[in-house]
């Protein structure tokens, strides 16, 4: 198992109650790919660099997790099937 940080950006429209829904669904992901330990930070609505799909803003959220590396590619298929996730970046953690 490695430490990996999940950064994603969701579409500004989506509601508090979806906005739960949403990151419980990415968190159920992680651990039907076999991580644990994940922990979400809010860094709350930001305006973007440049417009992704006509958007001009976002909400961030950084999850902190530990996976095994053979479950990558089935996690970054699944995020990018989800509607709400305008962008996401999976990263290894340096510790």
């Amino acid at each position: 198992m490695r430490d990996y940080e999940l950064t994603l950006i969701i579409r500004p429209d989506v509601e508090d109650t979806s906005l739960t829904a949403l990151l419980d669904k990415v968190k159920g992901l992680i651990a039907t790919a076999g991580g644990q330990g994940t922990q979400v930070d809010s860094w709350g609505r930001r305006h973007l660099a440049y417009p992704i799909k006509k958007i001009n803003e976002g909400q961030y959220f950084m999850i902190r997790t530990q996976l095994a590396p053979q479950a990558l590619r089935e996690l970054e298929h699944n995020l990018r099937l989800t509607e709400e996730v305008l962008r996401f970046l999976l990263v290894r953690a340096d510790e």
